[in-house]
């Protein structure tokens, strides 16, 4: 138990320094991976019919996806970003549906739009050589 509380500690550290030490776009690309773990699980507890983890899981990633639609600057982000605040509202309200309903489907779909944005995320990154 003890060497348990240990390696959490040790981890949040990490988590903690790699935080500190992180772009903005790095910061980004950490809550997208985010998300999707948080999906990952939540399908999984769905699976194994945990509905208190699966409820945590998805909360979770609601949390996530509100943290980058309040990332957005919607005055100087242009289309792009008013897409991609329809988009996270969307998802959000999908999410709430999947929790209620235990619908893999819907996880699924969630998934498959973050990782979209995450593919054009690590494009930008690619394309400004960060």
């Amino acid at each position: 138990m003890q060497s348990q509380q240990a390696m959490n500690q040790y981890k949040a550290v990490g988590v903690q320094s790699g935080l500190e030490s992180a772009s903005p776009h790095t910061l980004i690309q950490m809550l997208l991976d985010g998300a999707l773990g948080r999906l990952a699980l939540a399908k999984g507890f769905m699976e194994r019919s945990n509905h208190e983890q699966k409820g945590k899981a998805i909360s979770s990633a609601i949390s996530i996806i509100g943290g980058l639609q309040g990332s957005l600057d919607l005055d100087k982000g242009g289309e792009i970003a008013v897409n991609l605040n329809a988009l996270y509202s969307y998802m959000t309200e999908r999410l709430f549906k999947a929790g209620t309903n235990n619908d893999i489907e819907t996880l699924n779909e969630i998934s498959g739009l973050l990782e979209e944005i995450r593919e054009g995320w690590q494009g930008i990154k690619a394309e400004v050589g960060g």
